[in-house]
């Protein structure tokens, strides 16, 4: 059936349906639910999580997150036997422990997706009203990217915004967010309007609310620190070598929340944390500075990881557990981890100028209707 452009739908019409012209006949079919249309969805991306701090629900974790290319870019071959022979054997207990460390006894969930999930929550209430669909997803893990677009779609949504939760870009962060995002929406055959929301690694907002948390965590304190240190994910320094920008987008990060600091406020420096296997990693590594910073005799010393949207095991476990331990055991005796925005009001406030910027030029109005 060919059919010319739908007829002006009169205020009675639903508008669960549309109508078709064919010759002088006037056709009033159902909308499907899958049917393109201007509401808005938005999408907040994290990296993922495990469904639980047991054996097997790590090692599918695992498993999903060590399996992607850019995350590991080694032989493919040759890294899957490690993987399947060496790495989930043998890492997979040890990481167990590590979730039980910091797993939510009150919501039975890892702090990761609980703090996601409250930053989405959040957000959708900012947006209440407008015909503006919040969700959150993981790269890795539950709730998979496939299947919240998948909800996306039999919503309606014909626009569709994808904030991943990394302010400094990277090949193995943001890039694999949309890497699956497109194969997601090549095997639906669904092609809404698409915008990926941009690093936010310099944005006045962001610089804003990391300067608001450390000061005001450190009026909580009854000692002010001699120094304080910010410390982001590492990632191999071959990879920088290949043409990854992520160590200008951390240094500029840096940088800004240094030149905002106020008069009088600690000395800052930047550190890298989570290094993994026996390649040379960026450096300075944030647990080797530990040592080092407490056996130079600096015994007051506080910690923010700003690459985190939320916490999770690198600053709960790692930070707030092992480098306390670590700058502790050699001479130091005053140690605090500043939390991450988390859900904080800063947090949400953020996340609604980002969705909004990426939205530029879309007119809300009509994102209720067909």
């Amino acid at each position: 059936m060919s059919y010319k452009n739908s007829a002006p739908r009169s205020r009675s019409q639903s508008s669960s349906q549309v109508t078709f012209l064919e010759g002088d006949d006037t056709i009033t079919a159902p909308i499907s639910s899958h049917s393109q249309s201007n509401k808005i969805g938005v999408v907040l991306v994290n990296l993922g999580t495990p469904d639980g701090a047991d054996f097997w629900s790590v090692r599918r974790y695992l498993k999903e997150f060590l399996s992607d290319g850019r995350v590991i870019d080694v032989n493919p071959l040759l890294w899957k036997l490690i993987l399947h022979l060496f790495i989930l054997p043998f890492r997979t207990s040890k990481t167990v422990e590590i979730y039980k460390n910091v797993w939510r006894q009150d919501t039975n969930d890892s702090p990761l997706r609980y703090y996601t999930q409250q930053q989405a929550e959040k957000l959708a209430q900012k947006f209440s009203g407008k015909g503006i669909e919040v969700a959150y997803a993981m790269r890795y893990g539950n709730p998979s990217l496939k299947d919240v677009l998948k909800h996306l779609q039999e919503k309606g949504c014909g626009r569709l915004i994808v904030l991943p939760l990394y302010p400094q870009y990277s090949n193995t962060t943001t890039a694999s967010v949309q890497d699956e995002v497109s194969r997601c929406l090549r095997e639906m055959c669904w092609e809404p309007t698409l915008r990926i929301a941009p690093p936010y690694e310099g944005h006045h907002s962001y610089i804003t609310a990391l300067k608001k948390s450390m000061e005001t965590h450190l009026e909580t304190l009854g000692w002010v620190p001699e120094k304080i240190l910010v410390s982001f994910h590492g990632i191999p320094l071959d990879y920088v070598d290949k043409g990854d920008p992520y160590r200008d987008f951390c240094e500029r990060t840096f940088q800004l929340l240094r030149d905002a600091m106020p008069p009088g406020m600690p000395p800052l420096e930047l550190t890298y944390q989570s290094r993994f296997g026996p390649r040379e990693w960026l450096q300075p590594y944030t647990h080797q500075t530990l040592e080092r910073r407490g056996r130079e005799g600096i015994q007051k010393l506080a910690l923010i990881a700003p690459g985190f949207a939320v916490d999770c095991i690198e600053t709960l476990e790692e930070l707030q557990i092992k480098g306390k331990k670590i700058f502790e055991d050699n001479g130091g005796t005053h140690f605090t981890q500043i939390p991450c925005l988390n859900d904080s009001d800063d947090a949400i406030d953020l996340l609604e100028t980002l969705t909004k910027e990426s939205m530029a030029g879309w007119d809300y109005s009509r994102s209720k209707s067909i």
